[in-house]
């Protein structure tokens, strides 16, 4: 079910500027998302959105975003994604989005993207626009199995979707990252799984790997993700209430031998593990020039 609504604000302080990708500035236009993820920490109560599945459109998000760039002096690297997927479904037909992203254009702000959807590939005009400033994309990818994918992530493009758009928005030279979050354990954890993703990461370009070798769970989140466990994974729900039990944070015990794994595999093709932000390539030039 979507629903339209008028939001108040649209930007929002990133409480942790200095976290994964640098973004001063936080928006999310669409509340809730239509991917049906399994495993998304978004669906936990602390988020208070009743139901995931449902998607509430902030309609006015462009003129809000308009009108709070406007009014704000000190620019910083503006990130979308975090919270709800900017190219869920329904973007398709709102476009909301590409309009914000024009915005953002305008006033020269550097941005940063999230997603899982190829869907992006539409406004890759307008973010080799605001790439003269700074652009990146963040492509979600936790399995290179198609297949596999289409359980955990239902409504999502299939993976193989996600890392052909990644290698367009590369040639088109757009800095690009893979976010290989959340391994589940038992489920995607393994050596094969790990060194295709970064196997299929070198060739399509992809410099940077962010990854968390795990996943998180917690209250309502963690009940939602038991009964899809239940559904398409049966017996696998037991190994994880024996082995982690209340814990958030969620490993298997495999952990540093797949985190060595990724190590070694990413250093072969020179890949990094920490994506730059903007200020940190500012600041780059800038010391170039006095060297």
């Amino acid at each position: 079910m979507t629903k339209e609504i008028e939001g108040k604000i649209l930007l929002s302080k990133n409480k942790y500027p200095s976290s994964w990708f640098g973004c001063k500035y936080l928006f999310n236009i669409y509340r809730g998302c239509e991917h049906k993820c399994i495993y998304c920490d978004s669906r936990s109560l602390c988020y208070r959105i009743e139901n995931f599945d449902d998607l509430n459109i902030k309609i006015n998000a462009p003129s809000l975003l308009e009108k709070e760039l406007n009014n704000r002096r000190k620019k910083g690297t503006i990130g979308t994604g975090s919270m709800s997927d900017p190219y869920t479904l329904s973007e398709k037909k709102y476009m909301l989005t590409r309009k914000c992203l024009e915005i953002i254009s305008k006033y020269n702000n550097p941005i940063h993207i999230t997603t899982k959807s190829n869907l992006i590939l539409r406004d890759i005009d307008i973010i080799s626009e605001i790439n003269k400033i700074y652009a990146s994309v963040a492509m979600t990818i936790t399995t290179y199995d198609d297949k596999l994918a289409k359980i955990i992530e239902p409504a999502a493009p299939p993976s193989s979707d996600r890392f052909k758009a990644l290698g367009i928005l590369s040639s088109a030279g757009i800095c690009t990252c893979i976010t290989l979050m959340p391994v589940l354990p038992f489920i995607e954890d393994n050596e094969k799984n790990i060194l295709e993703i970064v196997d299929r990461a070198n060739y399509y370009g992809v410099k940077y790997i962010v990854p968390f070798l795990g996943m998180t769970m917690r209250d309502r989140q963690k009940a939602y993700f038991y009964k899809k466990l239940d559904e398409n994974f049966p017996g696998i729900r037991c190994k994880y209430e024996m082995k982690f039990k209340d814990k958030y944070k969620c490993y298997d015990n495999n952990i540093k031998k797949l985190a060595n794994t990724l190590l070694e595999a990413s250093n072969k093709y020179n890949i990094s593990l920490k994506m730059p932000s903007y200020d940190e390539k500012i600041t780059n030039v800038q010391l170039s020039f006095l060297q």
